[in-house]
C-alpha cells in the first residue's frame, strides 16, 4: 500500500508538472503569436516616404568598385560597394528610422528636364543647372530650404557644414528677383567651360581663345557644344574678343558685372550676329556633339573640342592611359562657371515634410566627404563640397595630383579660394608635377586666374528665349547660304515661267471677253 501510494504521489507530480508545462508553453506560444501579431501589425502600419529623384545620366555613384580601385587616403580608405541609392535608404533608416525608397531617373539636358516637367511628369527633388535653377524660382515651382538644413550645429548637416566659401559666396550673392539661389538650391558639381586640345597639333595660345572655332587651319578637326547656351555663350566670346580682353575692359572697376553682361547679350541685333557666326562655325567644325567629343578627342579624330571641365578631366584620363596627352584651356575672353545644384520642387515635396526631410537629408548624405569623393571619382567633376573640418576632399585632391616624394619638377597650386576663402593664400596647397598645372588638376580645380574671367549663364526672359531658339534651329536645321548657285537660278526661272503662264492666262481671258 505504502509502495502504491508513493507511486502514486509520483505519477501524480509528473502529471501536474507535464499539465504545467503544456500550460506555460502553450501561454508562451500565445504570447510569441501575440507579439508577433504586433510586429506584423508595426511593420505593416510602418511609413515608407518615396522620394522621387531626377539627376543628369551618370552623375552619381553607382558602386560595385573592385578592390583595386579603392581610394586609400591617410584619413582611411573609400570604396564604393553599393550603389549610393542603396547606402542612402539604410543611412537614413538607420539615423531617423524611417523607411525611404528612392525612385531615381535621369535626363540628358536642362531643356529635356524642363519639358518633363511640363509634360506633368512629377518629381521631389531634381538637379538642374543655374540658368534652369534661375527659371524655376522664377516661375515659382521650387520649395524653400527649411531653416534647419542650415543649422551648422547639427552634424548631419554634412552640406552647409562643409560647402565651399568661394561657392557659398557665389549662391549667396547670386539673385533672381531678390531671392539668393542659397534660399532654394544646394550645389552639387561645379567647374568651368573650356577647350580640350592636343599640344602637337594645337598651341595653347590658339587654344586661349574662342576665335579657335571658325579658324580654317582647323577645319573639319573642331568640334562644339550640341545645345543652344553653351554654343551661344562660345559665340559671344569669339564676337566680342577684342573688346573682352581690352586693358580698358579688363582694368574697369565694374569689370565682372559689365562682363556678366556682355556674356548674357541677348538683343536681336546680337542673336543675329551669334547665328551668322555659328553658320559660319557648322562649316569648319567637325561636328556639334553631346557626348561623342570625349571619344573624337581620345581617338585623335580631331584636335579640339568645346568642353566642360568635368568632361575635360574624363578625357584627359582616358588620352593619358593611351600614352596620347591632351591639355585644358580656358579661353581669355571669358569662361562659363557653371553649377548644378539639388533643388525641391513645390509639386512634390510642397506640405509634405516627411518628404522634404527626406530630400534635403538626400542632399545631406551626398555631401558627406566620403560620399562627395565617391561621386567625384565615379563623375568626374568637382564638387561644390570642401569638406569644412574634413580633411579628406583635400586628402583626395592632392591623392590624386599631388606629386610623388621623389620628383623634382614640382610646382606650388593654390586652392585655398576654393577650401578655406578669400585671404588665405597658403593654407591648401598642392605640390604637383609642372606638367599638371595646365591638365586635369587645372581642369579639376581651376586658378584665380581663370575663375577672375568667369560669368554665370543667365536666365533669358521667354521673348529672349524664344528668339534664340529660333536662331539655334536655323543654325542646326538650315542655312540659306547652304544652298548652291544653280538651285538659285533654277528656283528663279520657275517662278519667272509660272509668272509668265499667269500673264498669258489672263491675257485669253480678257481676250475671250
Amino acid at each position: 500500500m505504502m509502495a502504491g501510494t508513493k507511486s502514486g504521489i509520483k505519477s501524480g507530480i509528473i502529471f501536474g508538472l507535464i499539465l504545467s508545462l503544456g500550460l506555460t508553453l502553450s501561454g508562451g506560444m500565445q504570447v510569441k503569436a501575440a507579439d508577433d501579431k504586433k510586429a506584423d501589425k508595426k511593420a505593416t502600419n510602418e511609413k515608407t516616404v518615396t522620394l522621387r529623384i531626377s539627376n543628369w545620366e551618370e552623375y552619381l555613384d553607382e558602386g560595385d568598385w573592385d578592390e583595386e580601385d579603392t581610394i586609400d587616403l591617410e584619413s582611411g580608405d573609400i570604396i564604393g560597394e553599393n550603389s549610393m541609392v542603396e547606402d542612402f535608404e539604410d543611412w537614413y533608416y538607420e539615423t531617423y528610422g524611417i523607411h525611404v525608397k528612392v525612385e531615381y531617373s535621369t535626363y540628358g539636358t536642362n531643356e529635356d528636364l524642363y519639358n518633363m516637367l511640363t509634360l506633368g511628369d512629377t518629381y521631389d527633388l531634381i538637379c538642374p543647372s543655374e540658368y534652369m535653377i534661375m527659371k524655376l524660382m522664377k516661375e515659382g515651382r521650387l520649395e524653400p530650404l527649411s531653416d534647419h538644413f542650415f543649422d551648422t550645429s547639427d552634424p548631419e548637416n554634412y552640406y552647409i557644414n562643409g560647402v565651399s566659401p568661394y561657392i557659398k559666396s557665389v549662391y549667396d550673392n547670386s539673385k533672381v528677383d531678390g531671392e539668393s539661389w542659397s534660399k532654394y538650391a544646394a550645389g552639387y558639381m561645379w567647374g568651368l567651360t573650356g577647350i580640350v586640345y592636343n599640344p602637337e597639333e594645337v598651341t595653347r595660345e590658339e587654344a586661349s581663345s574662342w576665335k579657335i572655332l571658325d579658324d580654317p587651319k582647323y577645319k573639319s578637326q573642331i568640334t562644339i557644344k550640341d545645345n543652344v547656351r553653351d554654343s551661344y555663350f562660345a559665340a559671344l566670346g569669339a564676337l566680342k574678343s577684342d573688346l573682352l580682353t581690352s586693358d580698358a575692359f579688363k582694368n574697369d572697376p565694374n569689370y565682372h558685372d559689365n562682363l556678366e553682361k556682355e556674356m548674357n547679350d541677348a538683343s536681336p541685333e546680337t542673336i543675329a550676329e551669334v547665328q551668322e557666326y555659328l553658320q559660319d562655325v557648322k562649316k569648319n567644325a567637325f561636328s556639334f556633339e553631346s557626348d561623342s567629343g570625349k571619344a573624337d578627342m581620345i581617338t585623335g579624330k580631331v584636335v579640339a573640342n568645346l568642353q566642360w571641365s568635368g568632361d575635360g578631366v574624363y578625357t584627359l584620363d582616358q588620352a593619358d592611359e593611351d600614352d596620347f596627352p591632351l591639355e585644358f584651356a580656358v579661353p581669355e575672353e571669358a569662361t562659363n562657371i557653371y553649377f548644378d545644384g539639388w533643388v525641391m520642387l513645390k509639386s512634390g515635396v510642397h506640405d509634405d515634410a516627411a518628404k522634404q526631410q527626406a530630400a534635403e537629408a538626400f542632399i545631406n548624405f551626398t555631401s558627406r566627404p566620403d560620399n562627395v569623393i565617391r561621386n567625384m571619382n565615379y563623375v568626374g567633376y568637382t564638387s561644390v563640397i570642401a569638406g569644412g573640418n574634413d580633411p579628406r576632399i583635400f586628402e583626395y585632391a592632392d591623392w590624386c595630383y599631388g606629386a610623388e616624394d621623389d620628383e623634382t619638377d614640382v610646382t606650388p597650386y593654390d586652392l585655398s579660394y576654393f577650401f578655406s576663402g578669400e585671404g588665405t593664400e597658403g593654407e591648401y596647397v598642392i605640390h604637383a608635377p609642372t606638367d599638371q598645372v595646365e591638365r586635369q588638376l587645372f581642369a579639376q580645380y581651376p586658378d584665380q586666374d581663370a575663375i577672375s574671367r568667369s560669368s554665370i549663364m543667365l536666365n533669358f526672359d521667354d521673348t529672349q528665349n524664344q528668339e534664340i531658339n529660333q536662331m539655334w534651329i536655323s543654325v542646326r536645321c538650315y542655312d540659306v547660304r547652304d544652298i548652291p548657285i544653280w538651285v538659285w537660278v533654277l528656283a528663279g526661272t520657275g517662278v519667272l515661267l509660272l509668272v509668265g503662264l499667269m500673264i498669258r492666262k489672263k491675257v485669253r481671258q480678257r481676250g475671250n471677253l
